[in-house]
């Protein structure tokens, strides 16, 4: 029998066939290993968002000890300049912005009112805003280029009502015509720069805007754009001959 199997094999007889199920356990390992990659990565991710999330929720809390002891000014004043941007307290014409993690002669300025606000592409969001609402003087805002701030937040800023005479929302993302709505509240409002705010029909918006803020300069919204289609016009068309 052992030379008959020599013969065989030197006469290219087939291999021996493996076991039943040995090669598929071997693809069934694979599976099960790109299987526990794939469910790992996945819960690298959701564990990366949820990170994400909580330092932003971080960055917008309320600084209420601060306001026991120095009050709402200097809590708007710090908060803003954690997140990067620029504050100007009454009287001062040039703007604080932040050395190092802030600038502790705010700290000074506990009875001077804040009347302008730079948070230019800050990460600012709703809850984010209880650091601001407070404030009885504010003119000037600059909110252009925040990623998370969105309508409701805008709908916070009815508070500015009596006071605030320029505010810029520009290249918000998350901003749309119903947000734009409730700045009607906004009666002292003089300038309004919604430039790249995506709307349906920025021609109609811009009209409602001035409608609605009489005596306010709307700025970013071509009336050249088509009314309620939200297409822009093609150039050279909807114009008068110069």
């Amino acid at each position: 029998m052992a030379a008959l199997r020599a013969v065989l094999g030197c006469r290219g007889a087939p291999a021996p066939r493996p076991p039943p199920g040995q090669s598929r356990g071997a693809a069934g390992g694979l599976l099960r290993r790109l299987g526990r990659w794939f469910y790992e990565m996945e819960a690298v991710t959701v564990w990366e968002e949820r990170l994400r999330q909580h330092r932003l929720r971080r960055k917008n809390a309320y600084l209420s000890f601060l306001r026991d002891s120095y009050g709402d000014n200097v809590v708007a004043a710090v908060f803003i300049l954690s997140c990067g941007g620029g504050v100007r307290f009454e009287g001062q014409e040039d703007w604080i912005r932040p050395q190092g993690d802030w600038c502790p002669k705010v700290l000074h300025l506990r009875d001077v009112p804040v009347v302008a606000l730079d948070l230019s592409g800050s990460p600012v969001t709703y809850n984010g805003l209880d650091n601001l609402v407070a404030l009885t003087q504010l003119q000037h805002l600059d909110l252009s280029g925040c990623p998370h701030l969105d309508d409701w937040a805008l709908g916070r800023l009815h508070v500015f009502g009596d006071t605030l005479r320029e505010l810029s929302v520009a290249r918000c993302p998350r901003v749309t015509e119903r947000g734009l709505a409730t700045l009607h509240h906004l009666r002292e409002l003089r300038r309004l720069d919604v430039a790249g705010v995506q709307v349906p029909s920025p021609g109609l918006v811009r009209i409602l805007l001035e409608e609605m803020l009489p005596g306010c300069q709307v700025l970013g919204m071509d009336l050249g754009d088509s009314v309620g289609t939200g297409t822009p016009t093609p150039p050279g068309q909807g114009k008068p001959p110069a």
